[in-house]
């Protein structure tokens, strides 16, 4: 490997940690040889905020201070634009009404497909515009068990289906250890865009999104519901009990006239960073072989 192919290998790497990271906004759109600048005579500074011979206000029509002027106009640092559409400035500024909104258009979906397509046209929720894909669903929508999980990570953003990384990786083999694969169930989270960072998405993401899981569940129609971890149990079902203590119990969830019962257990990602634990998740997975097959 020459030096040239390590630097690009170097520069590669240095890129995936700060996508992984969380790092969304450049300070430029085109790039800068610091160095050379650094070496160079420094400028005068010509203010552009007020011509040099401007003619004098009427005290009605004075310019407001320009600081004052630059937060009105301008997002904070680090804060993504704008975004037109329905929510003129920006829709973190009013999860409610964002909520709202989406609640309304997911009561009229009739079909999971209409509902993917509906959320790929939402900007209600800030986490779309710092997210590379849409990650709805996978496996068999048919089928009568569901998983939610929490939010997608980065690979699940990067291929755009749930549970695609090491912790899909560890789901799918929990599931083959009780006779399931993709295929016998329907896999999904509760917020369909990677919050940056992998941070575990905010109540009011939470909330924007609800509505969307809701009608998602009602279209899939499933006899089972497996929670993966704290923020899908906590979204689903309502208990404020942390995950240690709500796993392994079943939680009613009403859609209409039906039932379904819920079940909570571990999510694979906080397995993979605590695997004595996998023993609780082996008991839970056996809790729901039992449940499928009528015997709990």
């Amino acid at each position: 490997m020459t030096a040239s192919d390590e630097r690009q290998r170097d520069l590669i790497a240095a890129l995936d940690f700060h996508v992984a990271a969380g790092v969304d906004l450049m300070l430029d759109e085109h790039p800068h040889d610091r160095f050379s600048e650094a070496d160079a005579p420094a400028r005068p500074m010509v203010s552009t905020l007020e011509p040099k011979h401007s003619p004098p206000l009427e005290h009605s029509a004075r310019r407001e201070p320009a600081a004052t002027a630059l937060s009105r106009e301008s997002p904070p640092r680090g804060e993504a634009p704008p975004q037109a559409g329905t929510y003129g400035q920006s829709a973190a500024a009013r999860p409610g009404e964002a909520a709202g909104d989406a609640r309304a258009r997911a009561k009229d979906v009739t079909s999971l497909g209409e509902l993917e397509a509906l959320l790929g046209g939402f900007d209600g929720c800030p986490l779309k515009f710092t997210a590379k894909n849409l990650v709805f669903a996978d496996g068999n929508p048919a089928a009568k068990l569901m998983f939610i999980g929490e939010a997608p990570g980065a690979d699940e953003d990067r291929v755009g289906k749930p549970f695609m990384g090491r912790s899909g990786k560890l789901l799918d083999r929990m599931m083959a250890a009780i006779g399931l694969d993709r295929t016998s169930a329907y896999v999904t989270n509760i917020v369909p865009w990677r919050p940056p960072g992998n941070r575990n998405p905010t109540p009011q993401e939470v909330a924007i999104c609800r509505p969307f899981i809701e009608r998602q569940i009602e279209l899939a129609a499933p006899d089972l519901i497996v929670c993966l971890g704290s923020p899908s149990t906590q979204a689903i079902t309502g208990t404020k009990d942390g995950i240690l203590k709500a796993r392994g119990r079943f939680f009613p969830y009403r859609v209409g006239d039906r039932e379904i019962r819920v079940l909570a257990t571990l999510h694979p990602a906080y397995l993979l960073r605590q695997p004595l634990q996998k023993r609780l998740a082996w008991r839970d997975f056996r809790t729901l072989r039992a449940a499928l097959d009528g015997k709990a």
